[in-house]
């Protein structure tokens, strides 16, 4: 790659070579695995990611459809740099499937979404758990609902452009890291059922960000320096507070702050502020810096304590999906499988075993592990194959580690 171009003053957009484009061509027909002409549906949210992956199958000679979700509408997401799915997004998916020459597509699922995605939200919050969207979005609205439509629309697979890798091994097909692993997705798409995976092609998994805005530019895409969604795209302002006051206003009732030794040092004004390992905005002084430990939304209390109390010896797993070869994850479980577990997507994994305790899937780590929130998924890799996603859960409760 040579110089590097600035496109509306966005992001940098590297200049690329045509052997380049050649082998992202090759590497996207060789991700889809079909004969030349067959008919792929592209997910375009209105990001270069999901366009680079339209524009590279239709150049691979595939029969491309496009179509993108219309998820929310806020007027302020209509503008806003980092958003997707809404306003903006929705023009700009439209406006580069007409510059590549595909059929496109606008499907509203904001009721869809609003009940899978955004209550499911809220009520987490008010469960005292720390949810994550991203998630939930891809394992409902996108891999089940769009998957179908996929189907209807007589396509023989879906592309997306997610940065995670399909591997067909066999008869069956792997879920594996990016070979650019400060990109990599597995974690928001350990939900994907092996039924979903064999359906799916990601395009991208061979290439990393800059290759992708080059492609995109020499292309002539307009949205190869546009920013990539950030931060939960239903909430433009970034304060989701405010959108769980108005969903849930139950969750502004007040309660106490207590020291996990029983001590009340406070007050707050309601538990949907407060999230596992949280320290900033606790308003209490005791002389030592305190951590939200654990949220009682039954007594609304919130529970501190000091950073080690926060170490977790192992959790339990709920709505798990399995990639692994095992027939089942409680199989697996059985057997005591090492893995290594990812409790967040900016956390590298962690050594540990899955376990199968008085009938539910839990995971026991070698060592605490930090930063582990009941509602957070929990992503499991192969303990040999540290690229290969075996599939994960959603973390139900917590076991602390002991203290003396």
């Amino acid at each position: 790659m040579a110089a590097m171009t600035l496109v509306e003053d966005l992001c940098p957009v590297p200049d690329i070579r045509r052997t380049d484009m050649d082998a992202a061509v090759e590497s996207a027909r060789a991700a889809v695995g079909l004969p030349v002409g067959a008919r792929v549906v592209a997910a375009m949210s209105g990001g270069v990611d999901s366009t680079v992956v339209a524009a590279l199958l239709h150049k691979a000679g595939y029969d491309v459809v496009g179509v993108t979700l219309q998820l929310y509408d806020h007027g302020a997401a209509l503008k806003k740099k980092g958003a997707c799915c809404a306003g903006q997004d929705i023009h700009d998916a439209r406006l580069a499937a007409e510059t590549i020459g595909i059929p496109h597509y606008v499907l509203d699922y904001e009721s869809r979404f609003k009940n899978a995605v955004i209550d499911q939200f809220a009520d987490s919050y008010l469960k005292g758990q720390t949810p994550v969207p991203c998630i939930r979005c891809n394992q409902t609205v996108k891999f089940r609902d769009l998957l179908d439509v996929a189907r209807d629309l007589g396509a023989e697979a879906m592309a997306t452009g997610h940065y995670v890798r399909r591997a067909a091994v066999g008869n069956r097909s792997q879920m594996r890291k990016a070979v650019d692993h400060s990109r990599d997705q597995s974690y928001f798409l350990f939900a994907t059922t092996q039924d979903q995976l064999d359906y799916l092609r990601f395009p991208l998994a061979d290439l990393e960000k800059p290759q992708v805005r080059g492609v995109a530019a020499e292309l002539g895409l307009k949205i190869a320096a546009k920013p990539d969604s950030q931060d939960i795209c239903f909430v433009p302002s970034g304060d989701y507070r405010t959108l769980i006051d108005r969903l849930r206003p139950q969750g502004r009732e007040a309660g106490e702050i207590v020291h996990m030794d029983g001590r009340v040092l406070g007050r707050h004004a309601g538990i949907t502020d407060y999230t596992i390992g949280q320290r900033r905005g606790l308003n209490v002084a005791v002389g030592e810096p305190l951590f939200v430990v654990r949220l009682e939304p039954e007594t609304r209390r919130v529970v501190v304590g000091p950073r080690e109390a926060l170490l977790t010896a192992s959790l339990t797993l709920e709505e798990t999906n399995w990639l692994g070869d095992e027939a089942t994850i409680q199989e697996a479980a059985a057997s005591g499988l090492p893995v290594l577990a990812r409790v967040r997507s900016t956390r590298q994994s962690s050594p540990a075993r899955l376990a199968l305790i008085d009938g539910d899937v839990c995971v026991v780590f070698d060592e605490g592990e930090e930063g582990v929130a009941p509602g957070q998924a929990c992503a499991l890799y192969d303990s040999t194959d540290p690229d290969r996603v075996l599939g994960g859960g959603f973390i139900r409760d917590t076991t602390a580690v002991a203290t003396a």
